[in-house]
C-alpha cells in the first residue's frame, strides 16, 4: 500500500525551484527599496548640497513609480505561489528602465552612476537562464549608447570641477556596487544552491523509488510462483496425515503438524507480500486498534523463537488512549524486519518499545550486538549498505526507511553504551488512523 503511493508523494512535494525564485524576487524588492533610498539621498546631496540643479519633479515621479512598483510587487508575491524566470526578467528590466530615466535627467553617459548597469547585468547572470541574461546585456548596452547623445547635461560651475565630481561619483558608485554585489549575489547564490541540492535529493529519491518498484515486482512475481508448489505440498501433507502409518505414529504425526504449520506461515507471508504490492484489492481494510496491532506483531514474531528472547514494552500508559487504525501490512513488515535484523546480531535478547508522543507513534528496536559502524550510520537506509558481508545485503533497512518515509515518518539509528544499537521509527498516527472513507 505504501509503495503504491510513491508517484503521488513525489508529485505532492512543493517545488523548490519556485521557492528559490520567490526568495530571489523578494531580494530584488529589497534591493529596489535600497535603490530608492540611495537615489533620494544622492539627489538631495547633489541638488541642495553641491548646488547642482536637477529636474526634481520628473526624477521624483520616477521614484514614485518605483515605490508603487515595489508595493504592487509585494502584493503580487504574496498572491502567487509560482514565480517564473520571466517574472524575474521583467523585474530586472523595469529596474534598468528606471535607472536609465534617472541617468537621462542627470547627465546621461557622463554620470558616473552608469556603472550601476553592471550590477543589473551581474544579477541577471545569477538569476536568469543564458538567453535572459544576454537580453539584459543588450538592453543595458543600448541604453548606455542612447544616453551618450540623448540626455540633459548637468550645469556644473565652474566646468573644471566636473572632473573632480565625476571621480568622486565613481568612487561612491564603486563602493555601493561592491557592497550590493557581495550582499545580494551571495544570498541569491545560496538560494540557488539550496534549489540544486533539493533537485539532487529528488533525483536520488526517484532512483530509490524505482529500485523499490522493481523489488516489489520481483517479490510479487515470486509470491505468485511460490503459491502453486506450496498448495501442492499442503495437499500432499493432508493426504499423508490420513495415512495409517503416520496417523498412528505420534512422533511422525507431530512432525507433520509442524510442517503444516510452517506451510500456513509461508502462505500468510506470501499473502502479506501480495497485499503490500497492491493486490487483493477486493477485500475491505482490516480495522484494528493500535494496542492490538502492536501486540500481534510482537506475538507473531515471538512464535518459533526461544522464550524470553523478545522484551516487549508497550502498555496502555506508554501508548495512551487506544486508537482505531487500519492494519497496514507494510508497517508490520517494517517492524518485523527490524526485529529480524536485531535477532541476527543479538539472538539472546531483543527489546521492542512503543510509545505515543502527542500525535506521533515512536517504535524502538534495541539489541545487544556490536552496533553500527560509522560508515553504516552515515549511509543509514541506503541500498546495499550492510555489515553482513553478503551480496545484496542492506536492502531490508533500505525498504524500511522508504516505507516509513512514504507514511510521513522517519527512521534513525544510534549505538548505545556499553554495547548494542537502537533503531527508532517515528511516524504520524494520522497515517494509520481509521476514517469512515476508508470503509469504501
Amino acid at each position: 500500500m505504501a509503495l503504491a503511493q510513491a508517484a503521488d508523494n513525489v508529485n505532492a512535494v512543493p517545488s523548490h525551484i519556485d521557492t528559490a525564485n520567490r526568495k530571489n524576487l523578494a531580494l530584488l524588492i529589497q534591493l529596489r527599496w535600497m535603490a530608492v533610498l540611495g537615489q533620494v539621498v544622492t539627489i538631495a546631496i547633489v541638488h541642495f548640497g553641491l548646488r547642482i540643479p536637477l529636474p526634481l519633479a520628473p526624477m521624483a515621479m520616477v521614484l514614485g513609480a518605483l515605490l508603487a512598483l515595489n508595493a504592487l510587487s509585494h502584493l503580487w508575491l504574496r498572491q502567487h505561489l509560482h514565480i517564473s524566470s520571466q517574472a524575474l526578467f521583467s523585474a530586472l528590466l523595469l529596474d534598468v528602465a528606471a535607472l536609465t530615466v534617472q541617468l537621462y535627467f542627470s547627465g546621461g553617459a557622463t554620470n558616473p552612476f552608469t556603472a550601476l548597469y553592471l550590477l543589473q547585468i551581474a544579477l541577471a547572470a545569477v538569476l536568469l537562464p543564458g538567453r535572459g541574461a544576454w537580453l539584459i546585456v543588450v538592453v543595458t548596452c543600448v541604453a548606455f549608447v542612447g544616453l551618450i547623445g540623448i540626455n540633459q547635461p548637468l550645469a556644473v560651475q565652474p566646468p573644471t570641477s566636473l572632473l573632480r565630481l565625476h571621480i568622486l561619483g565613481m568612487f561612491v558608485c564603486f563602493v555601493l556596487g561592491a557592497v550590493l554585489l557581495v550582499i545580494f549575489i551571495s544570498r541569491m547564490s545560496r538560494n540557488l544552491q539550496e534549489r540544486d541540492t533539493y533537485l539532487v535529493e529528488l533525483k536520488r529519491r526517484a532512483a530509490e523509488e524505482d529500485h523499490i518498484v522493481r523489488i516489489g515486482l520481483l517479490a510479487s512475481g515470486a509470491a505468485h510462483e511460490l503459491g502453486t508448489p506450496l498448495a501442492s505440498v499442503s495437499v500432499i501433507l493432508g493426504d499423508w496425515r490420513r495415512m495409517p502409518e503416520i496417523s498412528q505414529n505420534p512422533e511422525m504425526l507431530q512432525e507433520l503438524l509442524e510442517m503444516q504449520a510452517a506451510i500456513r506461515r509461508c502462505k500468510s507471508i506470501l499473502s502479506g507480500i501480495l497485499l503490500s504490492a497492491g493486490e487483493a484489492r477486493g477485500e475491505a481494510p482490516v480495522v484494528t486498534s493500535l494496542h492490538r496491532f502492536l501486540d500481534e506483531i510482537a506475538r507473531d514474531w515471538s512464535d518459533g523463537r526461544p522464550s524470553g528472547t523478545l522484551q516487549y514494552h508497550a502498555g496502555s500508559g506508554a501508548l495512551g488512549e487506544d486508537t482505531r487504525i487500519v492494519s497496514d501490512p507494510a508497517l508490520k513488515q517494517v517492524v518485523t524486519n527490524l526485529l529480524d535484523n536485531a535477532f541476527e546480531v543479538s539472538p539472546g535478547w531483543v527489546r521492542l518499545n512503543a510509545e505515543r508522543r502527542g500525535d506521533m507513534l515512536r517504535i524502538e528496536v534495541l539489541d545487544l550486538g556490536p552496533g553500527f559502524t560509522p560508515e553504516m550510520l552515515e549511509n543509514f537506509g541506503k541500498p546495499y549498505n550492510s555489515t553482513k558481508g553478503r551480496r545484496g545485503g542492506g536492502l531490508g533497512l533500505f525498504l524500511v526507511v522508504n516505507v516509513i518515509r512514504k507514511l510521513g515518518g522517519s527512521v534513525s539509528a544510534h549505538n548505545r553504551q556499553p554495547g548494542g544499537a537502537t533503531v527508532t521509527v517515528e511516524l504520524p498516527l494520522a497515517a494509520l488512523e481509521y476514517r469512515e472513507k476508508d470503509r469504501g
